[in-house]
Formats: C-alpha cells, structure tokens, sequence
C-alpha cells in the first residue's frame, strides 16, 4: 500500500468520515454501492441484512468520503440485536458527519425516533436523506421536508433515490461542504479496507436472505473456513459453513435433495467471481450451532 499523500500536497482538500445511519432497510447499503459503483455491502428486501460497518471511499476532484454504512438502528431486545445496534451507534462517535437516511415511502417512527434521540445526544453534524422519493408524490414530500426540520437541525436535507440514483450528486455536494479540511485518509483509488474473503461471506449470507424465508435468514451466520488461490490466480477455491440454529432450518437451508443448497451455492459463487474476476469453486456446508446468535462466544467467534 502506498503511503498517504502529504497535507502540503492537497491544498484546499477535504477529508473525513460520514457515519450512514438509520431504521432497518432504509436503503443505507443500496446507496453505498451506488455512490462508489461497485457492491461491497449487501442487500435484500428483508431488514437487518447489513451485520458490520461496511467502510468504503469515495474520491472526489477535492474531497475524500469515507462512508461507513451501518446495521438498521432499532430498540433491540435479543444479543445479536443489540450487538447490531450497538456497531451501529458506534459510528457516530468516529463520524466527522452523519448521514441519517429515512424512508420517505414508510414511516418507521419508533425506530427514527430512538435515531434521533440518540443523534441529539452527540450532537455531531448531520444531513438528512429522505429516500425513495420515486415512490411518494411530492405533495407528501415537502411535508415530510417540513416536519424534519422543525424535529432536528439538519445541516441540509436532500431528498433522493438511491436505487434510481436520483439525486445522489447533489447529496455528495452537500456532505463535501461539511467536511473537515485535510489530506485525504486513504490513498487515492481505494475502494474498501474489507478482504475479499470477508466479503465473499456476505454474499453468502445474502443469498440465503434473499433465497430463504421465515426465520431461516436470522438464524443463520456465515464463516469462510478456507480461502486460496490456484492455477497462478486463475482460480479462487472457497470452502463455507453456513451456521443455523436448529435442525428445521438446516432442512430448509439444504432443500429437498440439496436444491436450495446449490441454488444458493451458484448464485454465491457468480457474485463472487464478478468481484474477484475470476473462475471461482465454492463449496457450502450447513452446520446447527444451537441458540448461537444468544450465545456471547458464539458471536465473537462470528465476528459480531
């Protein structure tokens, strides 16, 4: 890795870190992967898909992002919840800036609520942007503009699409203002501190969130027990265990046959070639580890 750049060489720049917060399936990951053009967090429909702060750099002709995309921030009750929330939180205190993202479409006011008092309390600059906007006429946009004003003193608030990328340029605008003076933080043209292996992992687990139903997506956590290269980089090998909590999960997980395995395991691994830019052979196991996600060794060992 190159050395960061001197300070005396980025006169008039900007560099620091934007804490994306908000209530689960805002749209916090949707929007990371569309500001830097490739897909390091995950998604699905489902909320509570993203598990860690997933860091990634955006570079600008006179500024540097360092985003750090969080789980949904909710009252949670279970550990692994709580744990979720608690990265979650914790991003406010590095942040030079938070963004808070809302749904415009669906109002999830316990959640925002419990955001915004947390919010308050570190008083750390923050911008609001009111997502999915392609979904609600603006008539109930201005009202919405309206009524975060007068709840929070947000710097700005800019409504968006992270999905269409409606909008996005004029929210990097309005971050780059608020952003402390200094060299850029990481060497220009990097994308994330994550490995590939952490993230082949989660697009893993995205898949079984996205192809499975009912209880089976919480339930299940997702180690790399083996990662290398062969034939001279032409080749990844990966070998995975796909923890569950009981044995009705791993019945549903593997599928009559072993379908739902495979279909999981090829939709993985195409993902994982795209990223990598090569063939890719994944092998997936399905291990029960009982109650693992109340399990305080457990999620340690799980990286939560």
């Amino acid at each position: 890795m190159d050395p960061k750049p001197e300070a005396t060489d980025f006169k008039d720049f900007k560099a620091g870190l934007v804490a994306i917060v908000g209530a689960p399936n805002a749209g916090k990951s949707t929007l990371l992967n569309q500001l830097l053009g490739q897909k390091i967090s995950i998604t699905s429909p489902k909320p509570q898909t993203t598990r860690n702060r997933i860091l990634g750099v955006l570079d600008r002709p006179q500024a540097q992002l360092i985003f750090l995309d969080t789980p949904g921030v909710h009252r949670a009750g279970k550990a692994l919840n709580v744990r979720i929330v608690d990265v979650a939180l914790g991003a406010l205190a590095d942040a030079d800036l938070v963004l808070v993202m809302m749904d415009a479409a669906i109002s999830n006011s316990d959640a925002e609520t419990y955001l915004i008092e947390k919010l308050k309390s570190r008083r750390t600059r923050s911008i609001l942007a009111l997502n999915k906007i392609d979904l609600i006429p603006k008539t109930k946009l201005l009202g919405l503009i309206e009524r975060w004003s007068q709840v929070h003193a947000f710097e700005a608030i800019v409504p968006i699409s992270a999905e269409k990328g409606i909008q996005l340029q004029e929210l990097v605008d309005a971050m780059v203002k608020m952003l402390p003076a200094g060299p850029p933080l990481y060497p220009p043209g990097s994308l994330t501190d994550l490995s590939e292996r952490f993230i082949a992992g989660e697009m893993i687990r995205e898949k079984v969130f996205r192809l499975t139903g009912e209880e089976v997506p919480y339930a299940a956590a997702v180690t790399i027990d083996d990662y290398k290269e062969a034939k001279g980089g032409r080749l990844v090998k990966i070998f995975a265990t796909i923890h569950v909590e009981r044995d009705s999960q791993k019945a549903i997980l593997i599928g009559k046959g072993g379908a739902k395995l495979k279909e999981i395991g090829e939709a993985s691994r195409k993902e994982i070639e795209r990223m990598v830019g090569c063939q890719v052979f994944l092998q997936l196991f399905v291990r029960v580890q009982k109650n693992w996600s109340r399990d305080t060794k457990a999620l340690q060992r799980f990286g939560y």
